[in-house]
């Protein structure tokens, strides 16, 4: 489901088929580095990453991660959203772009 378009980008709720898409960015190197590792090794792992993840964060809040997508091709460039994190009192922004999207201001337009 879309929640939000803006010129470039389309932000939506993960799909179970987004499971290739979470295994190549959780294995991104800079995603490694600096958001860490989510143990995400297999396509299961990653559908088990967005069911237990996005998700679940989703249904019980009513925020959470979304894709990024490209409108003009749907392509899928990363995700950003809203995170409830345990150690803040607000709702913390979070985003993670694959490397073929850096350098386009699309994490500026998505946030």
């Amino acid at each position: 489901m879309t929640v939000l378009e803006t010129e470039r980008l389309r932000l939506r709720q993960f799909a179970d088929s987004d499971a290739a898409f979470v295994l190549e960015l959780l294995n991104e190197p800079s995603w490694l580095r600096f958001i860490g590792d989510r143990g995400v090794r297999t396509l299961d792992d990653a559908l088990g990453y967005i069911t237990n993840g996005p998700q679940a964060m989703y249904a019980r809040y009513g925020f959470s991660l979304l894709v990024v997508e490209r409108t003009t091709d749907g392509a899928a460039l990363g995700m950003c959203g809203l995170i409830k994190r345990d150690t803040l009192d607000a709702p913390d922004i979070g985003y993670a772009f694959l490397p073929r999207a850096w350098g386009q201001g699309y994490a500026r337009e998505a946030a």
